[in-house]
């Protein structure tokens, strides 16, 4: 049997770290590029006196009916596409693979590393805040609104600590010369309070400033827990988001042991949303609270296994595509 990877083709290391373990237990894993297709990547799903569905990239062919498990990893519909081609028709191609995609992954009968389903609505950041709050995790006082009086009002309340904004949506900003700009978190200044007019447009998210000690990134497989804490504030650029100084800050991962309280609330609220895998990021405050931000269901753990023994955290997933780990969560 095969384990089928959905990804891109400029995913990150995580993709041949868990191939790597994946062929180490003497199982196959063959490599969806959804970037590649239709372009490169051919997809024949065939209904008939049979059911048939044929992924052929080159020389290498897959018959899906030989998938044991899947990993839904990445998304980059028809992105090969051309940019020539007229946008209201390229639109339509890239709908059209968007949906052939996952219908194709939606129809699988192999066990699923997670449904799509779950991780659609898991990426839901509202929800997020609302079960882990329900569920016991503190978190921060939020407001995501387009009415500047009701974030000046916001403001008042968060006062003594103040307040940053924040995009529910994961985006990037391109310039004319192509150079990627980042939407990161960002502290919100009195000045920045006179020039709401924006938010007409766009809604924001803001919630309290809320004091860091250390930034922790916690990645679950399954049951197991991976604890990584970083001193975010010894560097400046990363005051407010770790992520601006995210290569200085590589090597300075470091193990942590999260209280058991807190480990079981973070099981509880995987299990809410019917997630095997989860990227959760927790503030510790100067006073020892474990205030919880988010849970990205696709979220990354490259860097952590790449720098340091301690995170296993592909040989964690490949267990578990490979079925030699007992999935308790589902």
């Amino acid at each position: 049997m095969t384990v089928l990877i959905i990804t891109y083709s400029n995913d990150n290391e995580s993709i041949p770290l868990v191939m790597k373990a994946i062929e180490s237990k003497g199982e196959k894993a063959f490599r969806f590029d959804t970037d590649r297709f239709p372009t490169e990547v051919q997809l024949d799903i065939k209904y008939s006196d049979a059911e048939q569905v044929i992924i052929t990239d080159g020389e290498q062919k897959l018959d899906l009916s030989e998938v044991s498990s899947v990993w839904y990893r990445r998304m980059r519909y028809g992105q090969k596409i051309p940019d020539s081609m007229d946008k209201q028709f390229r639109d339509a191609s890239i709908e059209e693979c968007r949906a052939t995609v996952r219908g194709t992954i939606a129809s699988l009968e192999a066990f699923h590393f997670d449904k799509m389903s779950n991780v659609d609505v898991a990426k839901n950041k509202q929800l997020q805040l609302k079960v882990a709050r329900e569920i016991g995790l503190l978190t921060p006082r939020t407001l995501t609104s387009n009415n500047p009086e009701a974030v000046k009002q916001f403001a008042q309340e968060c006062r003594e600590q103040g307040i940053i904004t924040k995009m529910l949506s994961t985006f990037a900003i391109y310039g004319e010369q192509g150079q990627e700009n980042v939407v990161f978190t960002t502290p919100v200044t009195d000045e920045d309070l006179e020039h709401l007019e924006g938010l007409r447009f766009c809604p924001m998210t803001f919630q309290e400033n809320v004091p860091k000690a250390l930034e922790l990134r916690i990645t679950i497989v399954g049951h197991q827990v991976f604890t990584a804490a970083v001193n975010s504030q010894k560097l400046a650029g990363s005051t407010y988001d770790w992520r601006k100084e995210g290569r200085a800050l590589l090597k300075n991962w470091e193990p942590y042991n999260l209280p058991e309280d807190v480990e079981k609330k973070l099981l509880k609220l995987m299990a809410y949303f019917g997630l095997n895998y989860g990227a959760i990021d927790i503030l510790v405050t100067p006073d020892g609270r474990h205030v919880f931000l988010e849970v990205n269901p696709v979220g990354e753990f490259f860097w952590m296994e790449i720098y340091s023994p301690n995170f296993p955290i592909s040989e964690a997933i490949a267990e578990i595509l490979v079925g030699r780990e007992k999935i308790g969560l589902l």
